[in-house]
């Protein structure tokens, strides 16, 4: 991605910024790989809530914290049931219902679903733009 911006200075939209390159690693999942490092480090799990921007912490209520209550993962829950395509309170509710409820076959379950999702190439984003929105604590 280059760091276009607009008269005023402010940065593009993601979907304006995005580099053939950046659109193809992204298309690929070829930006997973550094995750998948981690996961062989025991930083990360492949199944787990997925780790977000630390800039998030301040803003997590109680029961968004739990969601820390496991290793993060590559890919969980809430990726399998929306992935991009859902709110972020959704995607707590699923990030949360995963911590009260993982066990071997949910996980089992998420990988042959998450393999289903990334063939099909299904939810991946909310709208025309190329990441989320920015999680406030309200939304």
């Amino acid at each position: 991605m280059n760091d276009r911006k607009d008269a005023q200075g402010n940065l593009l939209p993601d979907k304006d910024r995005i580099t053939k390159v950046g659109a193809f690693v992204r298309k690929t999942s070829l930006d997973e790989i550094p995750q998948l490092i981690n996961v062989l480090l025991g930083e990360m799990s492949l199944i787990g809530p997925r780790p977000l921007i630390i800039e998030y912490l301040p803003v997590y209520n109680d029961v968004q914290k739990t969601r820390h209550n496991v290793r993060p993962g590559i890919t969980g829950w809430a990726q399998v049931n929306g992935r991009n395509s859902i709110t972020w309170k959704k995607k707590f509710e699923y990030d949360v219902w995963y911590v009260e409820n993982y066990s071997f076959l949910l996980d089992l379950k998420i990988i042959g679903l998450t393999l289903k999702k990334v063939i099909q190439k299904e939810d991946v984003n909310l709208s025309n733009d190329l990441t989320s929105e920015y999680f406030d604590g309200t939304n």
